[in-house]
């Protein structure tokens, strides 16, 4: 399975700090429940990767038009 496969399944996710001064992705579907630390670093690390694909795929739905 790769990132483009698509599935028929619903999550939630929640985004927040947390008391311990870290920022938690926290993620459910059905009864399953992912908490994921990061430091503020880690945080941010993967904040600029969230908007180098939201501008991948920016360009890809120009392309589409």
């Amino acid at each position: 399975m790769s990132i483009n496969t698509e599935r028929d399944l619903e999550a939630n996710l929640q985004i927040g700090p947390t008391d311990a001064g870290m920022v938690r992705l926290f993620i459910t579907a059905g009864t399953t429940e992912i908490p994921m630390d990061f430091d503020p670093d880690e945080a941010r690390e993967i904040a600029e990767e969230i908007l180098a694909a939201v501008q991948t795929a920016e360009s890809f739905g120009r392309k589409r038009r």
